[in-house]
């Protein structure tokens, strides 16, 4: 139920309280997000500010960034050690479906996301889709996870249909919430609508790189179509 009276930003609507983030790249130093300690510890520091619960670190595992299960948990017990926030910190990773995922997945040695340990982050080129996307999908369920499509909205190279199949396949979305702040553009931001209105997203996150993209978040004007789904997304946890 809409419980305003006019329209409200992202903040004013208090839409952030108790809620879960299930995409951030705010584990330091390790990709192309937060670059030290100091700034995500200011970036938890932020985001405690807008009531936040929970905060998932999905730091990009990928050709261009080569991390390891093991380096990043060493980098998240030294981020844990240092944060006395309110914020249940929680680790995962943002898989590339590139060249070398395929190998990554047979290892078993994964970071998968979720309370229950078996979602696998993916997310692929915003331009072109990877060779056999969908077998590479079906795969992932074959080794006992659930893909959950990180960012779908900004992936132009799809379009309704295809959001459909991949939906009614048993594949996961996971919204951005800066797409429906037009940060990527309105092609984007009417995906995210369409996607948000047609129940496919599971979940929500910030996909936060830097503390200037909260300020974005918080200040997004909350239309009354979108509120309702996008609490249902932000206090689900998988």
């Amino acid at each position: 139920m809409w419980p305003f009276t006019k329209k409200r930003t992202i903040t004013q609507s208090n839409l952030l309280a108790d809620g879960t983030d299930h995409h951030s790249h705010i584990l330091p130093g390790v990709d192309d997000g937060i670059a030290t300690m100091e700034e995500a510890l200011q970036a938890l520091q932020a985001l405690a500010a807008t009531g936040i619960k929970e905060v998932w670190l999905t730091p990009h595992i990928m050709e261009d960034y080569p991390n390891t299960p093991a380096a990043l948990q060493e980098r998240f017990a030294t981020l844990q050690s240092s944060y006395s926030g309110p914020i249940t910190l929680h680790l995962a990773a943002e898989y590339m479906i590139d060249n070398q995922f395929h190998e990554l997945l047979e290892s078993g040695n994964l970071l998968p996301i979720g309370n229950t340990g078996n979602h696998l982050l993916v997310e692929t080129s915003y331009f072109t889709p990877p060779m056999q996307l969908n077998e590479t999908l079906q795969r992932i369920k074959s080794k006992g996870y659930h893909p959950l499509l990180a960012h779908p909205e900004r992936y132009i190279y799809m379009d309704n249909s295809q959001y459909r199949t991949l939906h009614e396949s048993g594949v996961k979305m996971q919204l951005n919430i800066l797409s429906l702040a037009s940060a990527y553009g309105r092609a984007v931001q009417k995906k995210a609508a369409w996607l948000l209105k047609n129940n496919m997203y599971t979940v929500a996150g910030s996909d936060l790189h830097c503390t200037d993209a909260l300020a974005i978040i918080n200040a997004t004007p909350l239309d009354k179509e979108h509120y309702s789904a996008l609490q249902k997304l932000l206090h689900t946890n998988l």
